[in-house]
């Protein structure tokens, strides 16, 4: 890339990512606000709603057009949302970016952007993604809505606890709730235990993360379950592995067994073993002392929890 293409661009970005190389120059820092040029995160949002969504067709023996219109408006709701989201948790942090490695070369802290151009391009993303939601039915607008609270709540968790991590996962998981209603048009036992499977997934993926900045969280003050754990870490990630795959069989069993198909259920099941034996690949791999490590580690987790996305729509399909 040029040296016009790579300005202003983000430590820890992907490497020739298609904001650096196309987006307009205007637009550039707040899609990296947005983290356009960091999509994990947008993977790691939609892909508990396509859970959801999975169980919901296969509770329902059948993929409809309303389906496919779920599964697309998530993945735009996804990707606006995540923006948001980041959005807000930079303006919050603005100080504590600055004072770290990783995080200083952000847009606001590298006076991309303002505070005040932050907040206006917060507030336009959250209102196209609230279009998108009043497409959906009342009660998943409702818990549309009602997830706002847990987004305002996040970014100050590593404030007052060492488990912000449980926070995030409480945000980024909310999708398989959303998705299953907008779908069925009430909650029920099935994305209730995919829900809490993703939290515990997110404790496996972002402690793992958080590892990077243990030693200037250390310096600022700012708390993260990889500092809590420390050495300790590998096991608390082989309960979270366990936490995360029983409570993922039991949420898929729920919704799969009362439509009586045996072959759809077990190749659900045969997709959650999957991406168990992804995240003990991890596990396996994992240096919580090499930073690189720890981010391409992080950064699997899209294929690990696409892998069930591709199993249920297996079962779906057959």
């Amino acid at each position: 890339m040029t040296d016009a293409e790579t300005q202003g661009q983000v430590a820890d970005a992907v490497a020739g990512n298609w904001v650096d190389r196309y987006a307009p120059d205007w637009s550039r820092p707040y899609l990296r606000l947005s983290r356009a040029d960091r999509p994990i995160g947008t993977w790691l949002l939609l892909i508990p709603c396509w859970w959801g969504l999975g169980a919901a067709a296969l509770s329902d023996g059948v993929f409809t057009l309303h389906h496919l219109w779920i599964a697309i408006g998530c993945a735009l709701g996804a990707w606006l949302m995540r923006g948001a989201g980041c959005t807000w948790n930079d303006i919050t942090d603005r100080d504590f970016d600055g004072a770290v490695e990783r995080t200083r070369s952000r847009p606001i802290p590298s006076g991309q952007v303002t505070v005040r151009n932050a907040v206006i391009w917060m507030v336009l993303q959250s209102l196209i993604a609230f279009c998108i939601l009043l497409t959906f039915n009342m009660n998943a607008i409702a818990l549309g809505v009602a997830s706002l609270a847990i987004v305002c709540v996040y970014p100050f968790a590593k404030r007052f606890t060492w488990w912000p991590q449980v926070f995030l996962g409480l945000a980024f998981n909310w999708g398989a709730l959303l998705a299953w209603t907008a779908a069925t048009g009430t909650l029920g036992w099935p994305p209730v235990l995919l829900y809490a499977a993703g939290i515990a997934w997110t404790l496996f993926y972002d402690t793992i993360y958080a590892h990077q900045d243990k030693e200037d969280d250390a310096l600022i003050g700012v708390r993260s379950t990889a500092r809590l754990f420390g050495e300790d870490t590998p096991r608390w990630l082989k309960w979270f592995l366990i936490a995360t795959v029983t409570l993922m069989l039991a949420g898929l069993v729920a919704a799969v067994a009362p439509s009586s198909n045996p072959l759809q259920l077990t190749i659900a099941l045969c997709g959650v073993w999957a991406f168990g034996w992804h995240l003990a690949w991890q596990l396996r791999r994992l240096d919580i002392d090499d930073a690189e490590r720890c981010l391409s580690l992080f950064r699997s987790n899209r294929d690990a929890g696409m892998i069930t996305v591709l199993f249920l729509a297996i079962a779906l399909f057959l």
